[in-house]
């Protein structure tokens, strides 16, 4: 097995929303804002070789939305996944399988993309599977008024009109984590979204956590730093503190989607909480 970083492109979020109730004071010590309040944020995905098969865990928001649209997140660097995947070898038809932590349109957006002629759209990676599950598939399909601005159809529904899209199965009650059929575990979160997969590889003795939004930046490591775009809250303050003990106490190696400047870190158990311990890049523990 081989991993590999894929960045699809960096944009900025408000720094109040991505923290919610915790002050200024505090977070902008680990992520400084600019003067518009917006702090960066990466969409780094992970690409995972194994055998036959091509993994890509999330796929940022790509490029079919209006310069309107795009102009809310304040685009900067020169990331693609295409330019990320040529970089190491590979070419977004290589891609097996396309295996979505959720459905939010910065996780899953770069999936579909416009059709030759801009009269639809198809999928952009057209050899791949597209591996969601049920319960979010449902919750995104039919959102809330609160998440309705993220779950946006032109991004969702190609895949199943496709006959592209798969379902991984949802844990067993009573279950924290679930095997997929990917051959790595997922860990199921339900505070930012209905279930949000985190998946966790195994890779030369190592376990590899892909956070999502369960833990944004290193920022967010204290258990009250949690978004304001997370729809329950209290929950992901529950689900942050099992997953974060399970992280100190196995030395998970957690690899941050969102966090722009650190790419992957360990914790550890302190007096105040799990803490950051070490910070590494993925070239040195990839490579």
């Amino acid at each position: 097995m081989k991993l590999y970083p894929i960045n699809s492109g960096n944009f900025k979020l408000d720094g109040g929303a991505m923290f919610g109730v915790v002050p200024k004071s505090l977070w902008q010590k680990t992520n400084p804002a600019d003067a518009n309040n917006m702090i960066d944020i990466a969409a780094r995905c992970l690409l995972i070789e194994d055998g036959n098969r091509l993994i890509l865990i999330d796929t940022g928001m790509g490029n079919k939305q209006s310069d309107k649209f795009f102009g809310y997140y304040y685009l900067w660097g020169n990331d693609s996944i295409d330019a990320s995947l040529k970089a190491n070898g590979f070419h977004r038809d290589d891609i097996t399988d396309v295996f979505m932590t959720h459905l939010h349109f910065d996780h899953c957006g770069g999936s579909i993309q416009w059709n030759k002629d801009r009269t639809g759209y198809e999928p952009a990676f057209k050899n791949a599977h597209f591996w969601s599950n049920l319960d979010h598939w449902n919750w995104a399909t039919q959102p809330n008024r609160r998440e309705k601005a993220s779950f946006l159809e032109e991004n969702i529904m190609p895949m199943k009109t496709s006959g592209q899209l798969t379902f991984t199965e949802l844990p067993i009650q009573g279950d924290i984590l679930r095997k997929s059929k990917l051959g790595f575990d997922i860990f199921f979160a339900n505070g930012h979204t209905d279930k949000q997969m985190i998946p966790m590889i195994q890779y030369n003795g190592k376990t590899i956590c892909f956070m999502a939004d369960l833990l944004p930046t290193a920022g967010h490591l204290p258990l009250p730093f949690v978004m304001g775009y997370d729809t329950r809250p209290l929950l992901t303050l529950d689900e942050k503190e099992k997953f974060l003990k399970m992280a100190a106490d196995n030395n998970y190696y957690l690899f941050l989607e969102h966090d722009a400047h650190n790419e992957i870190i360990t914790v550890q158990n302190t007096e105040k909480g799990v803490r950051l311990k070490n910070v590494f890049s993925c070239n040195e523990i990839f490579n």
